[in-house]
């Protein structure tokens, strides 16, 4: 039964994708195959919904191709693979006496404890969705082959996305992988500080040595680097060397290095050389997952359409969403209640994270019309002015985001032809999103406007 399941993987694996393959295959296995009914095993059910919605056919089609008679598949959360919910040093006593043992070579190997990781960030506890699976099978392949594959790594992505932990996880995994691995996670600030203190103390060659020996260099927050120019030289000279030894260096920000003022434009190329991976915002059913993966780390027992209402309820980010979700758990525990019955007596108030139902489309037109300096009946008229069709396809990105409204609506309220205008002025703005940081915070600007 291994080897049938290894050809299908291999077959399916020269049709999909390699970040696709790596992120929903290569942790499943085949339960069993008996009279038509196939099991799969899979880490969670998040995976179960993704391998069905988007990969069912191709499984179906590859099984059958290597003999395997097909009536149903059915997927099955396997116990032995649950830890994307639950961290692997504390799966098991002796995972934990080998956890301490790596942690302690480490230490002794990097001549300090203060490498900079917190364990409690592993791949494990990284629930994977289409927010992020690129950026997570560039991390596994970083894990797989340190320095040679998407080295430099830069990821990027607004707060409360995952970024540390992500990053953190990649360091973590490494001394797993390799005890004697030596790597340094700092903060840019840190980075910055600590230089500073060198060149006070004429121990600015001290400085350096310090980053020679590394095996892998973790910066986060690189965005704060701003006008820091000193620094900035400091930084491209260890970045260099380090690159030039084939040494794994990851770098995080909230955007592009060609988005940050006054950074050198060598450094900024060089930082993305390796490729520049984003974290997007989860869609609602990745904050679903997110949230079922949450609940079972913590034993925490809620009722799934709670955590649709959360998921539907909460449109910031990853950050905001865990913390309303705790502070539901927490007023269910003191009142006595089930979240699902807290929401439904109306007392879990969580539009503060979330958008107002009270909101009308009017309401948003008006507000973007303003923020754009222009009149309602001109934004929503016929002008093909560059800066006038850019408000008008926000206003139908922001009425299709926050008040769901059908694209047969928006283009009557926005004055446009019909519905497959708004399609392409939605898919538009979506697009430039992930490169456009200005149009990030025009966006972020208007909705604090439209709920403040």
């Amino acid at each position: 039964m291994y080897n049938v399941w290894k050809n299908v993987l291999a077959e399916i694996e020269q049709k999909i994708s390699a970040a696709n393959f790596s992120t929903w295959f290569q942790d499943t296995s085949l339960v069993s195959a008996e009279d038509g009914i196939v099991i799969i095993g899979v880490k969670n059910s998040f995976y179960v919904k993704q391998l069905r919605s988007k990969f069912l056919n191709l499984i179906t089609d590859s099984l059958t191709k290597n003999g395997v008679e097909v009536k149903t598949i059915d997927f099955e959360v396997q116990a032995t693979t649950k830890p994307k919910v639950r961290p692997r040093e504390v799966t098991s006593s002796d995972s934990l006496k080998s956890r301490t043992k790596t942690i302690k070579k480490t230490i002794e190997n990097n001549k300090s404890p203060n490498n900079g990781l917190n364990s409690k960030y592993t791949l494990d506890s990284f629930v994977i969705g289409s927010n992020n699976d690129v950026a997570v099978a560039a991390a596994k392949s970083i894990i797989n082959s340190p320095g040679t594959r998407c080295n430099p790594f830069f990821l990027y992505g607004g707060p409360g996305l995952g970024k540390t932990h992500l990053v953190q996880a990649i360091g973590n995994e490494l001394l797993k992988n390799n005890p004697d691995y030596k790597i340094l996670y700092t903060p840019v600030s840190q980075f910055y500080s600590d230089f500073i203190d060198a060149i006070q103390n004429g121990k600015g060659k001290d400085f350096n040595r310090r980053f020679e020996k590394l095996d892998c260099l973790i910066i986060d927050d690189f965005q704060f680097i701003v006008g820091k120019e000193k620094s900035q030289e400091e930084f491209f000279n260890i970045f260099n060397n380090l690159y030039q030894l084939n040494k794994q260096i990851i770098v995080t920000s909230d955007r592009l290095p060609s988005q940050i003022k006054t950074v050198d434009e060598r450094l900024a190329s060089r930082l993305t050389m390796g490729g520049a991976f984003d974290l997007q915002l989860p869609k609602f059913e990745d904050k679903c997952a997110i949230l079922r993966a949450k609940a079972e780390l913590i034993g925490a027992e809620i009722e799934p359409e709670a955590i649709e209402y959360i998921a539907e309820n909460v449109n910031t980010n990853i950050r905001d969403l865990e913390g309303e979700f705790s502070t539901i758990l927490l007023m269910s525990e003191v009142r006595g209640l089930t979240p699902l019955e807290l929401i439904q007596n109306g007392s879990a108030n969580i539009n503060r994270a979330g958008k107002p139902r009270s909101v009308s489309s009017k309401q948003v037109i008006e507000k973007v019309a303003k923020y754009y300096d222009l009149p309602v009946k001109e934004m929503c008229g016929k002008s093909r002015v560059a800066h006038i069709k850019t408000a008008r396809q926000v206003a139908m990105f922001i009425l299709k985001n926050e008040l769901s409204l059908s694209t047969t609506k928006i283009a009557s309220e926005v004055g446009v032809k019909d519905h497959t205008t708004v399609m392409h002025g939605i898919k538009k703005i979506e697009s430039d999103l992930k490169l456009n940081f200005t149009l990030r915070d025009q966006i972020a600007e208007i909705k604090e406007r439209i709920y403040g």
